[in-house]
Parts: structure tokens; sequence; C-alpha cells
């Protein structure tokens, strides 16, 4: 039965090792402000937006010019 209480007094004592030295990593973090947030989720917004209407418009193209191809062929192989 000691050897289950020392095993436990020595996982506690790593356990709250790892806390202290954990808060210490946290103090030396530098967080971005609110209003750097606020900037980078815009940019990431309007980028979204953009790149969903440019592929919107390329797949709109390559419909059309597919829909082209396959009228121009069933117009050959019809007339054949």
């Amino acid at each position: 039965m000691p050897e289950v209480v020392e095993a436990v007094k020595e996982k506690k004592g790593k356990v709250g090792q790892f806390i202290r030295e954990t808060r210490e990593e946290l103090e030396k973090v530098s967080f971005p402000s609110a209003s750097d947030v606020r900037g980078t989720t815009l940019i990431v917004i309007i980028n979204v937006i953009f790149f969903a209407v440019f592929l919107f418009l390329i797949d709109r193209f390559w419909t059309y010019v597919l829909d082209g191809f396959t009228w121009l062929v069933n117009r050959i192989v019809g007339a054949l």
C-alpha cells in the first residue's frame, strides 16, 4: 500500500510541475489585439468571396465551352 501512496504523490507532483511550466510558457505568449483579429478576418472573408466568384466564373466558362463542343459533335455526328 505505501507504494500506491508514493505513486500518487509522484504523479501529483508531476501534474503540478506541468501546470506551473504551462503557465510560465503562456506568460511568454503575445496574443494579437482585437483589431488585428478583425483585420485578418476581414481579409480572409474578402479572399474567400473573391475565389468563390472566380471559381464560379471559371466553372460557367468551361460549362459554356463544353456545351458548345457537345452541340458541335452532335451536329457533326447527326449529319453523318
